[in-house]
């Protein structure tokens, strides 16, 4: 199937090949999708770039199919591997891709300024967390992009390495319904390592009941309520059905069943 999606998703897909077997060492890789977007892959993150476009890890429990004109919100946007996924995916979107770590912003704004004419993306440098202000971030591992970084929460000793941390602005879900005066989102993609559960239970249920379905990468936090059975039970109690895959993503999806 990953290879299906791939060549599904992928114009020049041989190129992906090319590079799985040492033929090509350019660094980055540039694909073009089957709807003419353009992305560039630093060898670094293909695994990332298997997850959105061969696996499509965000796509499976999704339940609602999608108007001609949705509204797509990506917290935790990275380098832009789903938001332009999702770009290509529904061509009249528009995209709301928020990402604070400075080196993965940067490579964010060069993958949609590639594309600014084939899609409607609003790129804000900025957290989003349970609280507006700012948050400090810690980093792991030493590469220019980081997959993993997370908001740090008491806890953090005086031997972690502070030469990883940077302070970064936050703002909150209900602000950007707020600001962008969305009365609906049509999808609400999450990987923002464990901050998910403070975004989703500070935010009035009346803002969460505009969002038609989430799609979000779950992570264990410190407190009882940062589990994925946790937030599972908090969707259901307020309407949301959901659908969890527990393998290699430890996804959880919900929606409101307006149209089942």
């Amino acid at each position: 199937m990953r290879y299906f999606n791939l060549v599904k998703n992928i114009e020049n897909w041989w190129e992906y090949l090319l590079f799985k077997f040492g033929l090509r060492k350019g660094d980055p890789l540039r694909f073009q999708t089957r709807g003419g977007i353009i992305l560039e892959v630093p060898h670094g993150l293909v695994h990332t770039f298997k997850e959105i476009f061969m696996e499509e890890c965000y796509m499976h429990g999704l339940r609602h199919t999608f108007p001609p004109h949705p509204v797509i919100i990506d917290i935790g946007a990275n380098v832009g591997f789903f938001t332009l996924y999702a770009a290509s995916r529904f061509p009249g979107a528009e995209i709301l891709a928020f990402e604070p770590i400075p080196s993965n912003f940067a490579l964010l704004e060069r993958n949609i300024g590639l594309n600014r004419d084939m899609c409607a993306v609003s790129l804000y440098q900025v957290a989003i967390a349970g609280h507006s202000g700012h948050v400090t971030m810690a980093f792991e591992g030493a590469d220019p992009f980081f997959t993993s970084s997370a908001i740090v929460r008491e806890g953090l000793s005086a031997g972690d390495d502070e030469a990883r941390l940077i302070k970064v602005p936050c703002t909150t879900l209900q602000t950007i319904f707020d600001e962008q005066e969305f009365e609906n989102c049509d999808l609400l993609k999450m990987d923002c390592e464990g901050a998910e559960y403070e975004i989703i239970l500070s935010c009035p249920e009346e803002y969460l009941m505009r969002v038609r379905q989430f799609a979000i990468e779950v992570h264990q936090g410190p407190k009882p309520e940062y589990r994925a059975e946790y937030l599972r039970e908090y969707f259901h109690t307020r309407g949301f059905s959901t659908y969890e895959a527990k393998g290699a993503f430890g996804m959880l999806w919900a929606w409101l069943p307006e149209d089942d």
